[in-house]
């Protein structure tokens, strides 16, 4: 492949050992491993069984704890702070200023706010309330991760966008400041008031209607302030992009991995439990987050199971894993683990047993 040219802002990884940036073909990003994608009728398969035989277990049947924010609280925390929001979206507090992955306020994560899957819970903090934010990192262009109202809210907000090839086109198209967006291809690197954000390659795809397949990049994203070191998965299945980033980047502070929406019917773009926690020791991660679960009902498995299986799974393998509820603060450089909040969350039995979860 050619050498590729940095956008501005950027620059290509210095080992000349890393592996090649994204492949695009004909318009559209191909994942460096081939990907099956489901035939028409696998999924017209997928989508009866999401309608009409889904168990009630998907979704709690009480509240889910969350711990409400204040820009206050915010601004008096310290550095190396870390909360989850929500399912992808979450605060960092690094060098005295506010990062945030994957903003997703709305009340659905879907095209339409009438239809579509509903949060489990309100965010712990308005986006009104949050104080300014240096950087928001993008993954790609799902409406899980990449939502139009919050993108539009935090235009004034936010000093920059960090994003994957192409989405950011999609955040200059809704009206962003073309001078805030920073696009990144796979491996190519970028400096924010001497943070450093490297994107990626994750396994996935992308897409936001029924004619822009894979016309955007996905990634995933290593964030280095100085010592300190953490990587954000997005969303990915696995593959052996994890150990490739963990020898160029690791060993991390903190992985925040996707455990949750995981199918055997979709088995390439998504993570089952087992695979999220080798994904986490390829990368050589000391502590593991879990998220990209506890906010939407995505997949077949009881909402709850994502914790249960991951949780079991990194006390197995004596990993150190942080469950802190949405809005706790989990901090970087003085961890703890947290409870298993999730089973105080009364859950409807369901007489329908998942198929494929």
């Amino acid at each position: 492949m050619a050498t590729l040219t940095p956008p501005s802002g950027t620059s290509l990884a210095s080992d000349a050992a890393t592996p090649e940036a994204s492949r695009q073909v004909e318009g559209h990003f191909r994942n460096h491993a081939p990907v099956t994608r489901a035939d028409f009728r696998k999924t017209l398969r997928i989508m009866w069984n999401m309608i009409f035989h889904k168990p009630r277990n998907t979704r709690p049947s009480s509240a889910v704890p969350v711990q409400a924010l204040t820009r206050a609280a915010l601004i008096a925390a310290p550095n190396h702070s870390v909360w989850r929001l929500g399912h992808s979206t979450l605060l960092l507090k690094l060098r005295d200023k506010f990062w945030i992955t994957d903003p997703v306020f709305a009340e659905r994560a879907s095209p339409v706010q009438w239809a579509g899957p509903k949060r489990f819970h309100q965010p712990p903090i308005s986006l009104e309330e949050l104080p300014p934010i240096e950087a928001v990192i993008l993954s790609h262009d799902h409406y899980d991760h990449l939502d139009y109202q919050a993108v539009l809210k935090l235009a004034d907000k936010a000093r920059y966008f960090l994003t994957p090839l192409g989405v950011g086109d999609t955040l200059i198209k809704w009206g962003i400041d073309a001078s805030k967006v920073r696009q990144l291809d796979w491996w190519q690197s970028t400096d924010v008031d001497g943070m450093q954000f490297v994107a990626t390659p994750s396994q996935h795809f992308s897409g936001r209607g029924l004619f822009d397949g894979n016309s955007t990049l996905w990634a995933s994203w290593v964030m280095i302030d100085g010592d300190t070191r953490v990587f954000f998965s997005g969303d990915s299945g696995y593959f052996d992009g994890f150990k490739r980033i963990g020898e160029q980047y690791g060993p991390f502070d903190l992985t925040l991995m996707e455990t949750g929406a995981y199918n055997v019917e979709w088995p390439h773009v998504h993570m089952q439990p087992e695979e999220t926690l080798q994904a986490h020791i390829d990368l050589k991660g000391r502590w593991l987050l879990p998220i990209h679960n506890g906010t939407f009902d995505l997949s077949m498995h009881a909402w709850h199971e994502p914790f249960d299986r991951i949780l079991a799974l990194a006390w197995e393998r004596s990993v150190s894993i942080a469950t802190p509820q949405m809005g706790e603060a989990f901090n970087i450089v003085q961890p703890l683990r947290g409870g298993a909040w999730w089973l105080g969350v009364e859950n409807e039995s369901d007489p329908v047993t998942a198929q494929n979860a």
